[in-house]
């Protein structure tokens, strides 16, 4: 996230007075802001140091052929060659019509990413997926409860104490 102040000094270079953004990231669960001038940022990929506006994302993508700052050429690309999708569908819509049409509409949707998120780099966290081995852990912590309640239901009650040592066994400790 960035935003302006022009009282800080840059964390970079040193430059009093200067620095004018201020990113803050998140590495391994610890937040650390710095403090940049508009030089030291672009060099860091942050591009724009104006606040993006609120638009609804169809309103972006109707002004990227003629709004401020806009790249690329004025007239758009084609249709896309592998889908047909037009640059007036994609404008209409809000959406591609196949990985073809990133390459098709690259200089505007460039534009479009540097004025919504203000870079075209991402620097954010990357996604990891939980982990399978610990859903299928709770999954067969699960039946062995169902077991347990059954044996005692049953009133057998050694078999019910094994399957117990059994799910304290899986659970993690302080559980």
């Amino acid at each position: 996230m960035a935003s302006k102040d022009p009282k800080q000094t840059c964390d970079q270079c040193g430059a009093a007075g200067a620095a004018v953004v201020h990113l803050t990231q998140i590495v391994n669960n610890e937040m650390k802001t710095s403090h940049l001038c508009e030089k030291c940022a672009a060099l860091k990929g942050v591009e724009g140091v104006e606040e993006p506006t609120n638009f609804p994302l169809t309103g972006f993508l109707a002004q990227l052929a003629d709004g401020p700052g806009s790249e690329g050429p004025s007239e758009p690309q084609g249709p896309c060659s592998f889908c047909g999708l037009t640059f007036e569908n994609l404008r209409e819509a809000g959406r591609l019509g196949c990985p073809h049409c990133y390459t098709t509409y690259e200089s505007y949707l460039r534009g479009l990413l540097r004025r919504v998120h203000g870079s075209t780099q991402h620097v954010g966290k990357v996604y990891l997926p939980p982990d399978p081995a610990a859903s299928d852990l709770e999954k067969q912590v699960e039946v062995l409860r169902h077991k347990l309640q059954r044996a005692v239901d049953a009133e057998d009650f050694e078999r019910a104490a094994g399957i117990r040592d059994k799910i304290r066994g899986m659970e993690p400790a302080g559980s």
